[in-house]
């Protein structure tokens, strides 16, 4: 992290001196970075002139009191708080009164870190992400003595290093790592309940909802040594809020050494880096497909029958199904089971499929059986949904499809930011975008797919499982009826 923040600070005309506690550390960090730049000229991406100057702005700190004319020290060492603070004390008896403190933390206190110093007004956070020159967003962290004029003049030292500025309260896990919760967790508690292995729901929120990569992708990619201490310290921080709650199944792996692809085995097995992911379930051979009725309390009633249409399905249209036909439900946040139940369909004969998202946008499709369903009519229902050749997942019984659990948490999570206000908005919609690559931000995800759908699936979620964690946000209950998207943002 600190060889990044160097780099694009001398790229950005500053200049940079660097320093180690470990013996020749800094200038491997200086070749490495000098190396970079020497790529980038080979590849035509930067003048030579140019990388001349950025190389002549980066020097060497001999000991902590070559610093003493900086205007600006960046902290990025061990994520222990007693060890920072120690280091901005020391700091402190060398530089100017004028000199901003910051410190690369992701998870600890900028409070906590300040509070022994003299002036603990010019200490904020200043979080970047990994890798530096490529993630362009940075969190600037006021802590509760924190001078707004030393965030802004970091915000604007941000841009002028080319990245993007969000402001945040000094909470735990900021905007980024706050917000991720939702994805890992809500993956992490589905496959506990076992409804669909890893990689199923990869894909499912790869083709269905967009994700660049699998909760399950993204875990093996950050490692578990990282991720899974991130989820224990914002739980335990938030004095083990249930949203937050972390899983025994990444514990369990952190401790048998399954951290993912640094060592060739997490959530998947990795041979020269590459994942070995089982392939999916082969669509079934059906000789008959029958009669399909279709509950009238379906979401998006209408669009699933046109596209049962256009499948070629035979549609019964009658007050109840026939003893032969295939009957589907689309529930949000209510499992199959109880949908069955409450409309006294036969539980034999149903299927669930996952209606949040107007097919035309997805690349998959989710069915969900439940315990009494038919093989006959789950692999009439894979057979036909799977027609036009689209990917088909059939899962098993759950309140809440894969997508439906997983959106609701994000939005409802951001929500709970917006409520608790640790950012704005609009800088909440940015952190997410660009520091976790979601296909949209939690908000214009959740007016995206409804509000009041994602409120259904929270509120019915909460009835069938009596837990907390899904309790939605009053931010987003109030913002339910008019919308999530920052044209509605309140002063």
């Amino acid at each position: 992290m600190g060889r990044g923040i160097a780099q694009i600070a001398a790229q950005a005309g500053s200049l940079v001196k660097l320093l180690d506690a470990q013996a020749g550390a800094a200038e491997k960090t200086r070749d490495a970075i000098c190396a970079q730049w020497d790529k980038l000229v080979e590849k035509g991406r930067l003048e030579a002139d140019a990388a001349k100057s950025h190389k002549a702005r980066l020097l060497l700190a001999n000991s902590i009191t070559d610093l003493a004319d900086s205007d600006l020290v960046v902290e990025a060492i061990v994520e222990k708080l007693d060890t920072k603070k120690a280091l901005f004390a020391e700091l402190e008896t060398i530089v100017s009164t004028r000199t901003v403190l910051a410190s690369n933390t992701s998870s600890l206190s900028v409070t906590a870190m300040a509070v022994t110093l003299k002036h603990p007004e010019r200490l904020a956070g200043y979080h970047f992400f990994n890798p530096v020159p490529l993630m362009k967003v940075v969190e600037v962290i006021a802590g509760l003595k924190t001078s707004p004029a030393v965030c802004s003049r970091l915000s604007h030292y941000a841009r002028q290093m080319g990245h993007t500025p969000v402001l945040a309260q000094d909470t735990p896990g900021f905007i980024v790592n706050h917000a991720g919760r939702g994805y890992g967790t809500e993956a992490l508690r589905i496959v506990g309940e076992g409804i669909a292995d890893f990689a199923t729901i990869d894909r499912i929120l790869r083709d269905q909802a967009g994700f660049k990569l699998g909760p399950f992708e993204l875990m093996d990619l950050t490692a578990l040594d990282v991720s899974h201490p991130v989820m224990e310290s914002i739980y335990h921080q938030y004095y083990e809020e249930a949203r937050y709650r972390p899983s025994v199944i990444t514990a369990q792996r952190l401790a048998g050494g399954m951290l993912g692809r640094k060592t060739g085995e997490g959530f998947y097995r990795y041979v020269n880096g590459i994942g070995q992911i089982h392939a999916e379930t082969s669509v079934p051979e059906v000789a008959t497909i029958p009669p399909v009725w279709v509950s009238p309390r379906a979401t998006r009633r209408s669009e699933l029958l046109q596209l049962l249409k256009d499948l070629g399905a035979k549609i019964e249209t009658g007050a109840s199904a026939s003893p032969q036909a295939l009957v589907l439900v689309a529930p949000l946040g209510f499992d199959v089971t109880t949908v069955a139940v409450v409309e006294r369909l036969d539980p034999a004969r149903t299927l669930g499929i996952d209606m949040l998202i107007d097919d035309a946008a997805t690349r998959r499709r989710v069915l969900a059986t439940n315990p009494a369903t038919r093989t006959d009519m789950r692999d009439a229902a894979h057979a036909l949904f799977a027609r036009d050749g689209k990917a088909v997942s059939v899962i098993r019984d759950s309140g809440g499809f894969v997508t439906q659990r997983v959106v609701a948490t994000i939005v409802n999570i951001a929500s709970d930011i917006c409520q608790q206000g640790i950012c704005s908005p609009k800088d909440l919609e940015t952190a997410v975008t660009l520091g976790l690559g979601y296909p949209l931000g939690p908000l214009a995800m959740g007016d995206r797919y409804g509000p009041t759908n994602v409120l259904e699936v929270l509120f019915n979620m909460q009835t069938v499982y009596g837990d907390p964690r899904y309790r939605p946000s009053p931010w987003l209950r109030r913002r339910g009826a008019i919308g999530l998207s920052l044209m509605h943002e309140e002063s």
